[in-house]
């Protein structure tokens, strides 16, 4: 093992300006045993680096090489495997865990031992040596090996005093040592006569040192006794500090005295500071003046100034009471007495300001029955009495609450004091103003309504008089409508006085279920365009008038109750643009509330509830209303589609979660149901539809329904919110109509098929183009080859008829030559020769052809409708097919009669002068 150190230390670690101090013969656990050497080393340039290497014999064997260099400040962890028992396992824990087998137990406990020292010495992060013997850590290395000649001592398997006594050479050191190898010739060549050399001048300088001792004796004693005499001086000095240290000790403990005097003095000053404190803490935060004390007790909650004072002094008990007590605080009588007093102050004002609020309730309801009973009484001051219901009989009209609601506003703060101070009270006066205005609002929007119902009904001068000379509960009007809508606000049957009321009204000008397609006529051209418009500005109207109502209430809730209003995420709870038109209605699951906004959530549900408890009956109403506008027309769930809609989104823009957008929604469901009613209504129309068999059926009525319907619904639903709705109704009715058409068609016996065809999708296609709907493009474009096809195929049908011979003639021709017959062979054909081919022709001079024409076109003029004037348009497509056929038969005359000189008895001119002068004729 010294050799290979010595081999080691010169060939690779002292180029590298490094020393080797351990070394150890190792092999990788768990693997063929290929034998390496770990390397202990310190370089020789500061600041010192201590590093293991792993060193390895190359392939050939004739050298060592480095393979790997860890820095021993990465070393986490030495593992020895066992402390007890002889194992040459061990394992260094690096950036990662290198396993290791020694050649001997004793080379590895060297190994461990010399890196525990440099650990020791160099490093400030300490290695942790796991199962490693403490004695092993302990003691140092006994076995010490020299390094090679020309090196410094190195530490071999822990060399401890070589690790430990290691000192290097200073500069001027080493030049001395330089310059007596200098003035020594054969110092490096024979270094043992340079040693024996430098032992006799040792040996001359130590004689020289005795010598010189030897003659300094009497200068040692005389150093001797001049120490006797300064210890002598020592006892002196010693004696007086003494005495001084008597006479201070009496200062001492008279300042001792003095000291704790003054300690006091500053204890008793720094308590009194602090009594001082806390009589001013409870004095500045638990005191009331008298007149927040007498407002309090006896402050006039009706004037601006009393109720600001009562604010005030609201706001100042509150801060009081709130106050955060130091400990101990509670344990003083005054402060009990002082609490005390401000929950009597607090239960006095409570119960004051409940009482007054209360009355201001009762007496809005009072005034609003009064105002509603038609009876002249004296008006609280500021009231708008022009906006009462009693002023605005037969005017669609709601009151307006924002005078009571400015009166009540002044009393906002007060509110909110009461909340935070008194909960009770506090509900019991949100309850108590949910009560009266529910019963004040269920009253106006009742009466509302039925303004609205009987000016939809179009019997307003009548219902007016009732409505005025009759007392409230008996009035005629409530008789009447209350077979309509009863307690619940449903219609009750065809039999209700209503149901007589808007038969009479309308001057049976609709029946009771009016709608698109009637069974009679087919048509809802007798509908008054001008009531639809009435109706669609009394259904803006009285949406137009819930509306502010509804928000206006909302908002004076929310500040009044200082209730929270909006939040930063609340979907409504119906979305009503998820329903289809096949009647699915879409889910109305309120949105989850997380746990951190569980307060803000309450409070908006509060609003919520409050809003639903005074307007409870406007959904009842409001689809009440829908009933009758759907009942006395179909048509205006269209117009009422588009207005609940777009109110719906204004109100979602405003406050998606607010209590109109979610009522709106809900009955936005009904109307859309009702929409897609009358869209199935007029399907089923369709397939009932019957035709005539002693009459043409020209343009079929649902024909001209659709198109009715479809102006009346691009006019209406024009920039409309629900124009998707309107497209998917567009494609199922035009489904149905091509259906219902093709239909008809095939039963028809007195129309033929093709006319039937042509004719109505002639008519859609140009409603279609004129209508431009964007979503019926494919339609559009069917319906004209639909048209095109059906008109090609009449015309060739009916063109055999007039030329009856002469067709059957050519259509054998052209058999025998499709059966493979030559054409110039034709003639030879004995049904086909020239002979039989003059003798039709002449059975076809141009007068009898004149005279087919003439009677074609008579039998075309009876097949074709007069509204849709198809009948020259058929003519001229007659007259074109009538020359192609002609130039065809003289074609195949040329192919197959060659040079025979055979023509028709009239030409191409004649045709045309026949087709002109029977056209004019007619």
């Amino acid at each position: 093992m010294t050799a290979i150190k010595h081999a080691l230390q010169r060939d690779i670690f002292t180029p590298n300006d490094e020393r080797l101090l351990g070394i150890v013969n190792v092999c990788k656990a768990g693997k063929k045993k290929k034998n390496c050497f770990l390397c202990a080393t310190v370089t020789t340039e500061r600041p010192v680096q201590v590093k293991v290497v792993k060193v390895k014999k190359s392939d050939k064997g004739d050298f060592y090489k480095r393979q790997l260099t860890w820095e021993l400040r990465d070393l986490t962890e030495v593992d020895a495997k066992d402390a007890s028992k002889e194992n040459p396992e061990f394992d260094l824990h690096f950036e990662k865990v290198y396993r290791w087998v020694a050649s001997s137990t004793a080379e590895k406990n060297s190994f461990i031992s010399c890196i525990w020292k440099l650990n020791q010495r160099y490093l400030r992060k300490k290695v942790e040596f796991v199962n490693v013997s403490s004695q092993l850590l302990e003691e140092l290395p006994k076995a010490e090996e020299s390094v090679p000649s020309g090196e410094s001592q190195s530490v071999a398997g822990g060399d401890e005093d070589a690790l430990d006594d290691y000192q290097e050479l200073s500069t001027r050191e080493e030049q001395d040592i330089e310059s007596m190898m200098e003035m020594c010739e054969y110092a490096v060549s024979n270094a043992e006569a340079f040693a024996e050399k430098l032992f006799k001048e040792l040996q001359v300088l130590d004689g020289a040192n005795i010598q010189s001792i030897m003659a300094s004796e009497k200068q040692v004693n005389i150093l001797m006794q001049l120490l006797d005499e300064a210890l002598t001086e020592v006892d002196t000095i010693e004696g007086k500090l003494s005495s001084y240290e008597e006479m201070l000790q009496s200062v001492k403990e008279q300042m001792d005295q003095i000291s704790q005097s003054n300690r006091l003095i500053q204890i008793s000053n720094t308590n009194n500071g602090k009594l001082l404190n806390e009589i001013q803490f409870i004095v500045n935060y638990m005191d009331l003046s008298k007149g927040q004390i007498r407002a309090l007790q006896e402050g006039d909650l009706t004037s601006p100034k009393g109720i600001e004072a009562c604010i005030n002094a609201s706001e100042a008990l509150l801060q009081c009471m709130n106050v955060a007590l130091r400990p101990g605080h509670e344990k003083l009588m005054a402060v009990k007495q002082q609490q005390q007093l401000f929950v009597d102050l607090r239960d006095t004002f409570a119960r004051r300001l409940t009482n007054h609020l209360n009355n201001l309730f009762v007496h809005q309801q009072n005034l609003s029955r009064l105002t509603l009973g038609g009876e002249n009484r004296e008006m609280p001051k500021g009231y708008d009495q022009s906006s009462t219901l009693s002023q605005h009989q037969t005017e669609l009209v709601l009151p307006k609450h924002s005078p009571l609601h400015r009166d009540l506003l002044r009393y906002a703060k007060l509110m909110d004091w009461l909340k935070n101070t008194h909960r009770e009270k506090y509900d019991g006066l949100s309850r108590t103003y949910v009560d009266y205005m529910s019963r004040l609002y269920e009253r106006e929007i009742k009466d509302f309504f039925e303004i609205a119902k009987i000016k939809m009904a179009g019997t307003s001068k009548e219902a007016k008089g009732k409505f005025a000379t009759l007392p409230r509960k008996e009035s005629a009007l409530k008789q009447e409508t209350e077979s309509l809508h009863g307690s619940s606000g449903k219609l009750t049957g065809s039999t209700s006085s209503l149901n007589k009321l808007t038969v009479q009204g309308s001057n049976s000008r609709r029946s009771q279920s009016s709608s698109l397609l009637d069974m009679g006529n087919m048509s809802a051209s007798d509908l008054d365009v001008a009531d639809r418009t009435k109706f669609d500005k009394i259904f803006e109207q009285v949406l137009s008038e819930l509306e502010p109502l509804c928000l206006a209430e909302q908002d004076f809730l929310s500040k009044f109750f200082k209730l929270q209003q909006h939040m930063t995420v609340a979907p409504p709870l119906a979305q009503p643009e998820t329903e289809e038109l096949d009647g699915s209605t879409p889910s109305k699951l309120p949105p989850p509330q997380t746990e951190h906004r569980h307060s803000l959530s309450s409070e908006k549900d509060m609003v919520r509830h409050m809003m639903n408890k005074i307007f409870q009956s406007i959904e009842t109403e409001l689809n009440s209303l829908i009933a009758l506008g759907d009942k006395i027309d179909s048509f205006h769930s269209l117009y009422m589609l588009v207005k609940m809609s777009h109110h719906v989104w204004t109100a979602e823009n405003v406050d998606p979660a607010s209590f109109l957008s979610t009522t709106l929604g809900n009955v936005l469901v009904t109307v859309k149901r009702n929409f897609d009613k009358c869209i199935s209504g007029q399907i089923r129309q369709m397939e009932e539809v019957k035709i005539s068999k002693k009459s043409k059926v020209g343009i079929l009525s649902f024909v001209t329904g659709f198109e009715e319907f479809a102006e009346l619904a691009e006019t209406i639903f024009r920039n409309a919110e629900r124009r998707g709705d309107l497209d998917k109704a567009y494609v199922k009715l035009i489904r149905a109509v091509f259906m219902n058409v093709e239909k008809v068609a095939s039963e028809s016996q007195k129309t033929p098929r093709d006319v039937v065809m042509m004719e109505n999708f002639h008519h859609i296609f140009s409603t279609l183009s004129r209508l431009k709907i964007s979503c019926l493009d494919a339609e559009r474009r069917e319906a004209k080859h639909k048209y095109t096809d059906h008109l090609q195929s009449y015309v060739i049908n009916s063109l055999g008829q007039p030329l009856e011979k002469l067709n059957h003639f050519f259509e054998g021709v052209e058999a025998r030559v499709a059966q493979g017959i030559r054409e110039e062979e034709v003639s030879y054909q004995l049904a086909f020769n020239k002979q039989e081919l003059r003798k039709v022709i002449k059975e076809y001079p141009g007068k009898e052809v004149k005279k087919g024409l003439d009677n074609l076109y008579k039998k075309v003029d009876k097949h074709l409708c007069e509204e849709e004037s198809l009948l020259q348009v058929v003519w001229h497509s007659m007259q074109d097919e009538f020359i192609r056929q002609y130039k065809h038969f003289e074609d195949l005359i040329g192919r197959c009669y060659p040079g025979s000189g055979i023509t028709m008895e009239f030409t191409i001119q004649d045709m045309l002068e026949y087709f002109s002068s029977i056209a004019q004729s007619h």
